[in-house]
């Protein structure tokens, strides 16, 4: 691993390959959800990190919703939710948040938060009635939560565990040997732990992370066998994607058939799903994991 990568030219910044170029055949369907999204004044991450996918998971009818405002009070050096002080929460914002999952119809619901380090539980209360409220005004649909690390505070955790939505993920997001480089105000320790008391509930663990930063094949493998080793049961591997220049640079783009390679491993791991490749996020495909374990 190359640890002045972050210093490297604008110059020699990589030119995407071929397998990146997503084509945005959605327009219509996509236009229609930012609507409906804007009325509810809703935020989703899919807008707010300018996710890849974003076309054809809205042309689709899914989203993964923002929750607790779209401020984080993190900034990691690959990430483009904007950081700064958070407002306040909005007592409406789960009403809204029913109200959009109803009218896009969705049998399958991802609810995220940026990260609220200034909350005592680091918004935990907020996943939980969340999660309560969406199930008690649409008892057929599905719930997953993606989560921050709440600073490892155990007694937050629960919280969203005892709200019992389908599953919980919680991202890694980069091996562990840039992890405190490119998440300073995080720490890879506690993040596997948090994964650990997710794996030992009734809810189903997941979680996910990207390359491209530098990392060694080592790096990677190491990283899927932490995972497997704390009972994680779903993953996603993706390729990071710089944002703007101001962001950590992508050292290299892997091909299709790498991803394809970690993804074989990661099943032979004991991981019952896993999505792998280039455009891959934490959510994409989410509701597929429903239909069975091993879905390629």
């Amino acid at each position: 691993m190359n640890s002045n990568i972050h210093q490297c030219e604008k110059s020699k910044l990589l030119r995407k390959p071929p397998w990146l170029k997503v084509r945005l055949p959605y327009a219509e369907e996509c236009r229609k959800i930012k609507t409906t999204l804007a009325e509810l004044q809703l935020h989703t991450v899919c807008q707010e990190a300018a996710c890849p996918n974003m076309a054809e998971c809205f042309a689709g009818g899914t989203a993964t919703f923002l929750i607790m405002g779209n401020i984080c009070t993190r900034d990691c050096l690959y990430c483009n939710v904007e950081h700064g002080k958070p407002v306040s929460i909005d007592e409406k914002e789960i009403h809204h948040l029913i109200g959009a999952v109803q009218k896009m119809k969705l049998e399958y619901v991802v609810v995220t938060s940026v990260t609220r380090d200034d909350l005592p539980d680091g918004g935990a209360q907020v996943f939980s009635q969340c999660v309560s409220k969406l199930r008690k005004a649409l008892p057929a649909c599905k719930i997953e939560v993606l989560i921050p690390d709440f600073q490892g505070n155990q007694a937050a955790l629960e919280k969203v565990i005892a709200a019992k939505p389908y599953a919980i993920n919680h991202n890694m997001e980069v091996v562990k040997p840039i992890f405190a480089q490119l998440r300073p105000q995080g720490n890879y320790d506690i993040s596997l732990e948090l994964l650990k008391n997710i794996g030992s509930s009734p809810v189903i663990s997941k979680s996910g992370f990207m390359v491209g930063f530098g990392e060694s094949r080592e790096d990677i493998l190491q990283l899927i066998d932490n995972l497997a080793s704390v009972s994680c049961s779903r993953l996603t591997i993706g390729q990071y994607q710089q944002p703007t220049l101001k962001h950590w640079p992508v050292a290299k783009y892997y091909h299709p058939d790498e991803f394809a390679e970690f993804k074989e491993i990661a099943y032979q791991k004991g991981f019952q799903h896993v999505e792998a490749g280039p455009l891959v996020r934490s959510s994409y495909h989410a509701a597929k994991a429903i239909q069975g374990s091993r879905v390629k």
